[in-house]
């Protein structure tokens, strides 16, 4: 917990805002979130000044309140426009939501039939498997499993794979810039075993995505998704103009 300073020009109910805003993105609540009596202990502030605080964090989505049952920690929704290629870390870091990534293989493998097929390379050949278990916050969103061209990826294999996407990576460590792609969606019920590594609640989809990625329109990436039903959300966007609804 963060002092709180009593000379600044910014009020302390908003101090005490920025400072539930920081421990709340890193997770500090999960079990639950303090009653209006323990902030005004905490802060030594008047419980006037704790409930300001609380309305505005009730106001930004990241608390809920409810009477007789005090406050409770909610799990902001990610939006994804798919109207171009896109980031999930630059969409969960566009949040202010810490963005990391529990690297599970990072390794050179043989292409199965499958994913050679996707690639446009014969099965057998050298591919670099990349498998990352990827957080929004404290909590896992998103499982990622790509398989790219080891001659044109390998780079990756000494990069720091914890922090950032993909491409990004690809850009900088092995001169590979993304130029176009495709993705399929839909709706699954996940694995049991899925479903507890993405610490999914029961009775709760997920989006499964596939994406083959291009550079100069020659495949580099071939990549299986799970993410989260209940933390993501998919936004098509169109351009104005005077169009007929169908």
């Amino acid at each position: 917990m963060a002092a709180l300073d009593r000379s600044s020009p910014l009020p302390l109910w908003a101090q005490i805002v920025d400072d539930l805003r920081r421990r709340l993105l890193a997770g500090e609540f999960e079990g639950r979130f303090p009653t209006d009596e323990e902030l005004t202990r905490d802060y030594e502030v008047s419980r006037q000044t704790v409930r300001e605080a609380v309305r505005h964090l009730t106001v930004e989505g990241l608390i809920v309140r409810q009477r007789g049952r005090g406050s409770s920690v909610t799990h902001p929704i990610l939006e994804q426009p798919l109207h171009s290629l896109y980031s999930l870390a630059s969409t969960v870091r566009a949040t202010g939501i810490e963005e990391r990534s529990e690297v599970r293989a990072a390794e050179r493998r043989p292409a199965c039939p499958e994913v050679a097929a996707q690639l446009g390379m014969p099965a057998g050949e050298e591919l670099v498997f990349i498998e990352r278990l990827r957080y929004a916050g404290a909590e896992p969103i998103a499982w990622d499993r790509s398989w790219l061209p080891a001659d044109r990826a390998e780079g990756l294999l000494g990069a720091d794979l914890s922090f950032g996407g993909l491409y990004e990576l690809l850009a900088s460590h092995c001169s590979q810039r993304i130029t176009g792609g495709w993705e399929r969606i839909r709706p699954v019920i996940p694995a049991p075993g899925e479903r507890k590594l993405l610490r999914l609640p029961p009775r709760t989809a997920a989006f499964s995505i596939e994406r083959l990625a291009l550079v100069a329109e020659a495949p580099i990436e071939w990549r299986r998704s799970l993410i989260r039903g209940d933390r993501y959300s998919l936004i098509a966007q169109w351009p104005g103009g005077r169009t007929s609804p169908v």
